[in-house]
């Protein structure tokens, strides 16, 4: 029986960007005339984002929230580091990249060769760092390779068939010039201090966009900008069980796999009763408690209604994390870390799962 790692992290995207730009996403939120200025009034905000937000729109608080960012990558690489694992299996959305209006599968595993990829360059299929200096001053033509196993992407791709999970392949991208976001971010924050990271990569997208892929292209829209409406993701109950054959195959095979979720929780542009502002922290804090204690079923018994209402569409990236290693007799955490936000878009968790 071979060894698994189960990894939680966050790819939130204004990480690889400056402090300066880390709040973005709520300045723009706040030019939205479709949001009453009552909402929009700083005044009458929770005393957290007040704080966060205080004189400078963000700029300050962001080196703060990118050192617990930081702490959160250092403890989930050395995890990495210590494990070894022959592959890196990464569940993570694809935000209108490859998913877009030819082929919306609810998942697939892409059992990609090593890809050449140049992450400031593409930046404009994903990312939202277009025109953005990053983090690391990398120029634009900065290229990195990530490897990739293609031979246990078909090996999974043909046990997850065989056994009943009738899951889509690719062996390269269809749209995306590169690796979409949820799984480059995951690689590029894992080696934040940029020491190399070789371990393969098999990308395993999930559609956790679902009503809002095509129509609102998994991303911002004005209040007020209401369209015609996607199907839904994959049941978030269904994502747990598939995460469970996973492991199991994973287990019988003769590869270390290391199993990442791959997401931040609840996103405040897509959560409606917030007026899109700030998370709905007190359903991430439910779900994390949950998380905590090891309590998969109540995880398993979530309605996607639910997740969307809150906001937590990429948290379905979570879900075959938990039910893996529900799987494998592992459902409590070794470790994990809960970053609160109102201002930088989402709240962030880290944990691991170590043998």
């Amino acid at each position: 029986m071979a060894e698994l790692l189960g990894i939680g992290l966050s790819h939130y995207p204004p990480f690889s960007g400056t402090d300066e730009d880390m709040a973005g996403i709520l300045r723009r939120t706040l030019e939205d005339p479709a949001i009453p200025d009552r909402e929009k009034d700083p005044t009458n905000w929770p005393e957290l984002m007040r704080r966060e937000w205080g004189s400078d729109e963000g700029r300050a608080s962001a080196a703060d929230h990118r050192a617990a960012l930081i702490k959160g990558f250092e403890r989930t690489r050395q995890a990495l580091d210590d494990f070894g694992p022959d592959v890196v299996l990464v569940w993570g959305d694809d935000q209108y990249e490859n998913f877009r209006e030819d082929i919306i599968p609810p998942y697939a595993v892409l059992a990609y060769d090593d890809l050449e990829v140049r992450p400031w360059a593409h930046a404009a299929d994903s990312s939202d760092m277009k025109g953005r200096p990053n983090v690391w001053g990398e120029p634009a033509d900065t290229t990195i390779t990530v490897k990739g196993r293609p031979d246990i992407g078909r090996y999974l791709a043909t046990q997850l068939l065989e056994r009943g999970v009738d899951v889509p392949y690719a062996y390269r991208p269809l749209h995306h010039p590169g690796l979409p976001h949820a799984f480059l971010n995951a690689v590029l924050y894992l080696d934040y201090h940029r020491a190399g990271f070789d371990y393969p990569v098999l990308p395993f997208p999930i559609n956790c966009y679902g009503r809002r892929v095509v129509s609102y292209k998994g991303f911002m829209s004005r209040f007020d900008d209401v369209r015609e409406l996607d199907p839904p993701s994959p049941r978030p109950s269904s994502m747990v069980d598939i995460g469970g054959t996973v492991a199991e195959i994973l287990a019988e095979s003769p590869w270390r796999a290391a199993l990442v979720a791959s997401s931040s929780w609840s996103h405040a542009f897509i959560c409606d009763k917030t007026w899109r502002l700030r998370p709905d922290t007190p359903s991430d804090r439910a779900l994390y408690d949950h998380l905590v204690a090891g309590n998969i079923d109540a995880w398993r018994s979530v309605p996607l209604d639910d997740i969307e209402a809150a906001g937590q569409q990429e948290l379905l990236n979570w879900f075959p994390l938990l039910g893996a290693m529900e799987r494998i007799g592992r459902p409590t955490p070794t470790w994990s870390e809960f970053t609160e936000t109102d201002v930088f878009n989402s709240n962030k968790v880290f944990a691991t799962y170590e043998p």
